[in-house]
């Protein structure tokens, strides 16, 4: 039988909780939150380790969960900018404190998701090359900024210090250890295993391909010593045909072989 457990959600356009929401134990929003917290304790950044953070649970428990809703992932789409440029010159254009608010916040909460759960904060194919290449901690910064932008906006939004803008400010504040937290979830709990680049992979085959060679040419030196053990009983012109043969194998797979044949 399913238990309930009650999360304090926060209600996005006001800045303000929701009252009291139970959620049960086969939920997603169990799953999401009771893994988080589990990661927390792995990567030993626990809840309230620096500061009161048990709403920034909530907030990336919920965050979590939106990667299953489509229309999260179109709104997601039509605000994330690439660049830092784009995103400037997106804000620049809104005259409504509150969609620049979004704006910074749709950002930052990409920027932080897949740096931690999917590893790849310019969301692109393994595959694919890009001109401009950041590094990692270039985008960490610009998580945290994004956040703390979106805190700014929050508070010229509602003309006050709401739940919501103090969660922007721990995100800002917490970045990188949220991505850490996130990163070991995705690994230990969610079970999505990085990509294996091409470098890794070449490495992968020649040693797959190595131990595959060291069992070949161990059945090929068997095969040998057993002709050879036999031509020096028998001495005949078949089991000498046969010996040739195996050696013939073993020197076609290790060069360094040598062996002559030398009867009485």
């Amino acid at each position: 039988m399913a238990t309930t457990t009650t999360y304090r959600v926060i209600d996005t356009g006001s800045g303000e909780p929701y009252p009291v929401t139970p959620v049960t134990d086969d939920s997603t929003s169990f799953f999401m939150m009771n893994n988080l917290l589990y990661s927390r304790i792995d990567c030993k950044h626990p809840t309230n380790d620096e500061y009161f953070d048990e709403d920034v649970n909530v907030y990336l428990a919920g965050l979590l969960e939106s990667l299953i809703d489509p229309s999260h992932h179109d709104a997601m789409r039509s605000m994330v900018m690439p660049y830092d440029l784009s995103l400037f010159e997106s804000v620049s254009g809104q005259k409504d404190s509150r969609a620049k608010y979004m704006t910074y916040r749709m950002n930052a909460d990409f920027l932080l998701i897949y740096s931690g759960v999917f590893n790849n904060p310019r969301s692109r194919r393994p595959d694919s090359a890009s001109r401009f290449k950041l590094g990692d901690s270039a985008y960490l910064g610009r998580g945290k900024a994004y956040y703390s932008l979106a805190q700014s906006y929050c508070s010229q939004t509602y003309h006050k210090n709401t739940a919501i803008g103090e969660i922007m400010g721990k995100l800002s504040r917490g970045f990188e250890k949220y991505v850490e937290v996130l990163s070991t979830m995705k690994s230990e709990y969610l079970n999505i295993i990085d990509t294996i680049s091409q470098g890794e992979l070449y490495h992968l085959e020649r040693s797959v391909n190595h131990e595959e060679l060291k069992a070949s040419l161990a059945c090929l030196y068997d095969d040998f010593l057993d002709a050879y053990s036999r031509h020096g009983q028998e001495k005949t012109s078949s089991t000498l045909e046969i010996l040739e043969k195996c050696a013939l194998r073993v020197r076609e797979a290790d060069p360094s072989f040598k062996f002559s044949i030398k009867d009485d």
